[in-house]
């Protein structure tokens, strides 16, 4: 069998590895012009001028830009929670009078070879009268400029009578927490590959995550109708919520393609994406806990403060109000108040970045959940009993919402996921192990996170399935991959709604003009949509198989059964018919060339997987460097299409959750100018530093939304790990971890 949950090897690999990849660098058109931004060397000032007369007059150079060139082009706009009195934060694709971050774009070159675009780079000169640099959050609210001011907004949220509960509190546990500045760093970095066809068509190569949202903010940012663009992803390698967002760069390059009447090549090297590509995750959290004598949680009071950095980019305010609406997590907390400040900094703009929001805040409530089980005296195994929602309360209303959906929990067994990731880790036996490295004076200790996901965001997502006379399944979805296995586990989807074999159906994605209309590949969401969409119109396109084929078998359509790509006869008379034979019949009666349904599926409400991650923590008496010696993850997804695929994206997780926690972190000094813009200053994980993933893949909660029960998996990988890092060194050092990453520094500050 070859449906939902078969471990099929993906088949997206098999060009990979044999070395027929092709990345956005790989692609070329003839007579092409490549692009190189030039970009501000200063955190933040007036723009009183560009030189670019030296630049212009070098050999090989077409044209050279300023943002008096581009003026009349709008900022880019939002994709996510477009909130209209954001609009004075968003990003030109030129800086116009300020610049606001260093590497923020202020001209671009085109020249006939990336070399000559370098040099001439090179020779263009931005007259910057320097202002102070705004280098924290935490500073008080000033003017950036004339027209607003640093805080962009104040989010608020939460439920319940939050000032009865700290009037009840036996304990009031008070804490700051902090989570550094880090970002998806994908293999690939960013580029765009900008073309006018034949036909006048606008297109762009080198998209990914979410083609048809930008190809519509282009057309509009460009002045052209829909249907004169078109955008085109390919190999992509590596998203993680920092691929394939609209950044000024796409959009020069395809403006340049439509004025200078040529083809026009982009593709920024590592400093330049370190520089200028989405940051992300930089809060810091005042937190307060009303707290019974129990240890259960009577109501919480949090004050965060988010570093958006320079602009609000597509994502708007997506972060912190996940980070805001999503805290409270897996347990009850009668009564909740949070008020999180946006505000602006002379730093690179942030954006989303795996499990956006919710890596920072289960750090900051699982931190919590130790620290009371500390003041209390109590096992932090118990005190997240007591707290847990209990499997009897589900569907459970959080009375709150986020990303405009109603925040309310459709299934989950918290405390079942508790005892089976207790018992597979042998946390108990793990725990006196511990003890007893510690009285012979090893700092090593061991920590949980509790974690609620959310995944399959809508509104929609839309399939095409079309069958040809020979069994063969085409599947067009408005869906992207960034190296999820899209391709692998929609196949499985169909193969177990439609019968026909996994490795007959070809699946479309990514592409502007195969259909009309898509969402992409962004809050885990693609499995749970668009698999939704291929059940209904899978259904469809059984209902016809089976009504054709019991003609051909002359048996009742109930008496069938599909399944490997045939049709039988469920009595075992050994009656049967290829799917291929059946759909030729159908095409020989209706002339068609294939046999197409379409299917939307719609959802209003998101789907909300969970997890539980473990870490066993050593600290270097020497170094105070910090050493994972086991890294643990038990995660429900409701329904695992592929479970192979699903345990491959938590373990990637698991890595990228690791490195903010112990490594990853960009920082600025005292005039702004960033001190990580190169791989040997960004600290990312090797093999050296992440142990074997210790996986537990759970299926005890599927999803009532939907026909398949599905949740998504890409993102519980990360979400906690930070969290269980955190309370294991806080175990191994006897001291409370109050910021991520937790470097030799920081460590040496906490403890001496």
């Amino acid at each position: 069998m070859d449906g939902i949950g078969a471990r099929l090897k993906r088949v997206e690999d098999a060009p990979l590895l044999r070395g027929e990849g092709r990345f956005l660098a790989d692609l070329n058109r003839p007579g092409q012009l490549h692009m190189r931004v030039v970009r501000a060397a200063m955190a933040h000032g007036v723009l009183r001028g560009v030189d670019a007369e030296a630049a212009r007059a070098l050999p090989g150079v077409h044209a050279v830009w300023t943002g008096a060139d581009v003026a009349e082009v709008p900022p880019i706009s939002f994709r996510m929670m477009g909130l209209t009195h954001l609009d004075p934060y968003r990003q030109p694709i030129l800086a116009q009078d300020r610049v606001r971050y260093v590497g923020e774009p202020v001209a671009v070159v085109f020249a006939e070879d990336p070399y000559v675009a370098e040099d001439a780079e090179e020779l263009v000169f931005a007259e910057i009268e320097p202002l102070p640099p705004i280098l924290s959050a935490l500073e008080e609210p000033r003017d950036f400029d004339a027209r607003h001011g640093t805080e962009a907004v104040v989010l608020r949220k939460g439920y319940g009578d939050v000032e009865a509960a700290f009037a009840a509190a036996a304990h009031v546990i008070e804490l700051e927490l902090a989570c550094g500045r880090h970002s998806g760093v994908p293999m690939e970095t960013r580029g765009a590959l900008a073309f006018v066809d034949e036909g006048g068509v606008l297109r762009m190569l080198g998209a990914a995550k979410v083609p048809h949202h930008n190809r519509l903010a282009l057309a509009r940012m460009l002045g052209l109708e829909p249907e004169r663009i078109h955008l085109h992803e390919g190999h992509v390698g590596g998203g993680f919520g920092i691929r394939g967002e609209l950044y000024p760069e796409d959009a020069l390059a395809c403006l340049a393609a439509l004025r200078l009447g040529r083809p026009v090549k982009w593709v920024e090297d590592r400093r330049e994406h370190l520089l200028a590509a989405n940051h992300s995750r930089q809060q810091t959290h005042r937190i307060r806990a009303a707290v019974d004598e129990r240890g259960f949680v009577l109501g919480v009071d949090n004050v965060f403060f988010h570093d958006q950095g320079g602009y609000v980019r597509t994502h708007a305010v997506t972060v912190p109000d996940l980070a805001a609406a999503m805290l409270p997590g897996p347990y009850v907390w009668p009564a909740y108040r949070v008020a999180g400040h946006v505000r602006l900094t002379s730093k690179t703009p942030g954006g989303t970045y795996r499990a956006p929001g919710r890596y920072e805040s289960s750090f900051v409530r699982e931190t919590l959940m130790d620290e009371i089980a500390r003041r209390l005296g109590k096992d932090p195994v118990e005190i997240r009993r007591v707290n847990l929602i209990p499997r009897e309360a589900m569907p459970f209303d959080r009375r709150m919402d986020t990303l405009g959906t109603p925040l309310l929990y459709d299934s989950g067994d918290y405390h079942l996921l508790l005892d089976k990731a207790l018992a597979h880790f042998r946390w108990d036996e793990l725990q006196a192990g511990l003890a007893g490295r510690r009285a012979a004076g090893e700092m090593v200790g061991a920590g949980m996170g509790f974690f609620v996901e959310k995944s399959g965001l809508g509104p929609f997502d839309d399939v095409r399935i079309t069958l040809d006379g020979q069994g063969n399944a085409l599947l067009v979805t408005g869906a992207a991959s960034i190296g999820q296995g899209v391709e692998t586990s929609l196949a499985q989807v169909l193969a177990e709604v439609l019968g026909v074999e996994a490795a007959r159906v070809r699946v479309v994605h990514g592409q502007t003009d195969a259909i009309s209309r898509g969402m992409g590949a962004f809050a885990t969401r693609v499995t749970v949509m668009t698999g939704n969409a291929i059940h209904i119109a899978g259904t469809k396109l059984r209902a016809r198989l089976l009504a054709q084929a019991a003609k051909l078998l002359q048996r009742p359509e109930a008496a069938l059964e599909a399944r490997g790509g045939m049709i039988r006869a469920a009595d075992g008379s050994g009656a049967e018919a290829s799917i291929g034979t059946v759909v030729a019949a159908i095409l020989a009666e209706t002339g068609e060339e294939g046999l197409t349904e379409e299917g939307s599926f719609e959802a209003h409400h998101m789907s909300y997987p969970y997890g539980i991650h473990m870490a066993v923590a050593r600290v270097d008496a020497g170094t105070r460097g910090v050493v994972i010696e086991r890294l643990m993850a038990a995660f429900d997804v409701g329904r695992a299409v592929n479970p192979m695929l699903v345990e491959g994206q938590i373990a990637g997780g698991l890595a990228q959750g690791l490195g903010g926690a112990i490594l990853e972190e960009f920082t600025y000094d005292a005039a702004g100018q960033p001190l990580a813009v190169t791989l040997a200053d960004y600290a990312m994980p090797t093999a050296s530093e992440v142990p074997p993933p210790e996986i537990l893949l759970t299926e005890d909660a599927p999803s009532g939304i939907g026909f398949l029960g599905l949740k998504g998996a890409g993102e519980g990988g990360t979400t906690a790990v930070g969290a269980a890092i955190a309370n294991a060194v806080s175990a191994a050092t006897g001291r409370v971890v109050t910021a991520l990453p937790i470097t030799p520094g920081r460590v040496h500050r906490l403890i001496g």
